[in-house]
């Protein structure tokens, strides 16, 4: 069993920045990939960003140049740095990972999600 929680989500201005954080918890042999999707009102869930443990990330295009992720392995914790920050990022995101536990087992877990609301 695993748990996800997330932290970081508020209300900004447009041109703001949030920082968004998932730890990790429980029955973790590692963590494979771990990441951020978001779901805004009437829209399909989309992959943010996501990082491997040995570092290689994925950016979705429409925040490539403004949002950076990153992660404390010692610590089982991703981050989302969000810069310059739209409208258009309204939604509540996700926390994700890919984890392997023991037994041998791979699991996909969901963090409850955060709301990341930004004013025009």
């Amino acid at each position: 069993q695993v748990q996800l929680v997330e932290s970081g989500g508020d209300l900004v201005q447009a041109g703001g920045s949030l920082r968004l954080s998932c730890a990790a918890s429980g029955n973790i042999f590692s963590i494979r990939v771990m990441g951020w999707h978001r779901q805004a009102p009437g829209k399909q869930r989309e992959l943010v960003a996501a990082i491997t443990s040995a570092g290689s990330t994925n950016y979705a295009d429409s925040v490539k140049g403004r949002f950076t992720i990153s992660r404390d392995n010692a610590k089982n914790t991703v981050y989302l740095q969000m810069n310059s920050l739209k409208p258009d990022d309204t939604a509540v995101y996700y926390c994700n990972a890919l984890i392997s536990s023991s037994p041998p087992s791979i699991k996909n877990y969901w963090g409850q999600g955060t709301q990341v609301t930004v004013s025009s």
